[in-house]
């Protein structure tokens, strides 16, 4: 017998990269990655490319596709129904096989939360193929939902843990939005896919709006929905990869991104991300002359991420405004708006 399951969730920009103290702040946009979920007793395909061979330690066998890029690494996604069906599916299931396919709008390695919302979804539509209730804590705050959390998910992982050591999730249904995004971000550690978890991406994709975390606990600081902006993104062509960032050169700017949390935790979210934009462009090597055009027009902008993409927040005139002065660079330059929504079952 077949499960399936379906989910969308929406990729970030960033508001306070977390790689110089762990705190971090991003904010989720509307574009969207959608994953398909199949799982089963049974091989999914004749085809031999379809058939892993089962490890005798690993229940299901998961085979990852990504739309539009055949060659791309899928074991971030693969791991993610590994782990749902691993913490959650009922006893006696016959689950052996699964298969996992993501169609995104947003570019890979592009600083655009690529990877959390592909986790989000994945964990989600898994959910959805096992019938596992979804509760949703969004009309707590942050600190009440997450201590609700808290007291059903140990959140694992100190500043000294990798992921390897960080505790393991105990889950029961209903399972949580916060829940489900932290065995994400396991996910992501296990893989090794992520130098600080990206709990501050992964959350503000899965629940929406603006999100504020301490990273080495995945712990869930603040949650505002009522961040809405018109949203101007420039992606270059060029990939960056946040784990090859520069982990202790990033370190330096520490100084610098505690002002940015506090700002954060205050709702001055433009500010604090245009502080955020010029410490780590200085910090990771991009040019600051894309947010210097911007800031004659809006005032918040912001390299996200690692990069390379920069994003602006304001309201549309204005984001036209910066669009064309940035649509002369290389690369894609396009309007959004934020959203408050998050991730959702399809």
């Amino acid at each position: 017998m077949k499960r399936r399951g379906r989910a969308r969730a929406p990729a970030a920009g960033t508001i306070l990269n977390a790689l110089a103290t762990g705190t971090g702040a991003a904010f989720a946009i509307d574009r969207h990655t959608e994953a398909t979920v199949t799982l089963s007793g049974e091989p999914l395909d004749s085809g031999s490319e379809d058939r892993p061979e089962l490890d005798d330690s690993i229940r299901p066998a998961v085979t990852g596709m990504i739309t539009g890029a055949p060659d791309a690494d899928t074991r971030l996604i693969e791991r993610c129904v590994e782990l749902v069906v691993e913490e959650l599916a009922s006893t006696g299931a016959e689950i052996e096989y699964g298969r996992i396919e993501t169609d995104s709008e947003v570019a890979m390695a592009a600083g655009l939360k690529s990877s959390s919302a592909a986790a989000n979804a994945a964990v989600l539509a898994t959910l959805d193929a096992l019938d596992v209730p979804i509760a949703d804590l969004g009309t707590m705050n942050g600190q009440e939902a997450s201590e609700a959390s808290d007291r059903r998910t140990p959140a694992g992982g100190t500043d000294e843990t990798d992921g390897a050591e960080r505790t393991e999730h105990e889950l029961e249904p209903p399972v949580t939005r916060i829940e489900a995004c932290r065995l994400g971000v396991r996910a992501a550690w296990e893989v090794g896919v992520t130098v600080t978890g990206a709990f501050d991406d992964a959350s503000a994709s899965m629940l929406g709006g603006v999100t504020v975390t301490e990273n080495s606990s995945d712990r869930l600081l603040a949650h505002d929905t009522d961040f809405e902006r018109d949203v101007l993104v420039w992606t270059p062509p060029e990939k960056a990869y946040s784990a090859a960032a520069d982990v202790e050169r990033c370190r330096q700017v520490a100084p610098v991104a505690e002002v940015v949390a506090n700002r954060a935790l205050a709702g001055e979210y433009e500010r604090a991300m245009t502080t955020n934009g010029f410490a780590y462009c200085r910090a990771l090597g991009y040019s600051a002359e894309p947010m210097m055009e911007a800031l004659a027009e809006v005032r918040g902008v912001s390299l996200s991420g690692t990069g390379p993409s920069v994003v602006a927040v304001g309201d549309r005139d204005a984001l036209e405004a910066v669009k064309q002065d940035w649509s002369v660079r290389k690369g894609q330059t396009w309007l959004t708006r934020t959203n408050t929504s998050g991730a959702r079952v399809a």
